[in-house]
């Protein structure tokens, strides 16, 4: 990842910190002035996203440390902490949610000034559903698993806002006041999918998942096109590690080409993998023909 992608990252890691304050003053507010357990529901998870945020930061910027000498693969992982812990607390938020909303069942009660909380409600969702956007849409394209985590989280409790303002119009139409609390279990149940969803996709980046099949094709397309004067290529693997990607592979040539021919091929294969992959980290083992392959062979 380039330097100003970096600067990127941070910079909307940090504007997410004000912004999850704004939001849960706006959803306790709205709480405050109707008093609806829905709301109240949506506030509680406001306040993990505040937590979330302080995370997100101070992770990013730890992860994108340069290497160093107890870590020469950099820290790119530590987004990938990120991203779980990120995940558990979106499943705390929606256990907060149902705690408050269970006993309301038995006590439903109509909500006070329900038009002013459902517009103050509004108003926050807005906010957060364009803020959430522009968080998942640049994590994916500058590879950064807590900003995508982050964007996620935010983007549930876009969905927790929109199922709260929809159960208290129902309230009003109706005067069913127990649909207010059964509106936010349903809603924290979609919660908890959501956050293991989080869960299940950073620990695979924890345990070195490969790139995507498109990615895996590019690579071996970059290699076809440039092993010119190689035999062969087998042992192909990949790895992602947060914005960073490993990409490794033996290359065979034939047993009297010189160190110097064979380096030239290597530099010409880095730069092709290099530019089908932007920031990926090749590393090429050259072996000469006939000696036994350390893994299968790539079709290329």
């Amino acid at each position: 990842m380039a330097a100003g992608d970096d600067n990127l990252v941070r910079r909307l890691a940090f504007w997410g910190i004000p912004l999850a304050f704004g939001v849960m003053g706006l959803k306790l507010l709205a709480w405050w002035v109707t008093g609806s357990v829905a709301l109240l529901s949506d506030g509680l998870e406001s306040t993990v996203n505040v937590i979330a945020a302080f995370l997100a930061y101070f992770v990013i910027r730890y992860a994108q440390k340069p290497a160093d000498d107890d870590h020469p693969y950099g820290h790119h992982k530590a987004e990938y902490l990120s991203a779980v812990l990120e995940g558990v607390l979106i499943v705390v938020a929606a256990l907060l949610i149902i705690r408050e909303a269970v006993p309301a069942l038995y006590a439903p009660s109509l909500p006070e000034a329900p038009y002013l909380g459902l517009a103050i409600n509004a108003l926050a969702a807005v906010f957060n559903a364009a803020w959430a956007t522009l968080l998942i849409r640049v994590g994916k394209s500058h590879r950064s698993p807590a900003l995508s985590a982050d964007g996620q989280h935010i983007m549930s409790d876009v969905v927790t806002s929109g199922g709260v303002l929809i159960g208290l119009v129902l309230v009003l139409f109706t005067g069913y006041a127990v649909l207010d609390p059964a509106l936010a279990i349903l809603v924290a149940l979609n919660i908890i999918w959501q956050g293991w969803k989080v869960i299940s996709h950073s620990v695979a980046g924890l345990m070195d998942v490969a790139v995507s099949p498109e990615e895996a094709d590019a690579i071996r397309k970059a290699i076809k096109d440039n092993s010119e004067g190689s035999l062969g290529v087998h042992y192909l693997r990949s790895r992602r590690a947060g914005a960073a990607t490993f990409v490794a592979f033996d290359l065979v040539v034939p047993s009297k080409m010189t160190v110097r021919d064979a380096h030239v091929i290597c530099d010409r294969l880095e730069m092709a993998v290099h530019n089908a992959l932007p920031g990926t980290r090749v590393t090429i083992h050259v072996e000469p023909e006939n000696e036994m392959a350390h893994g299968a062979g790539v079709q290329l």
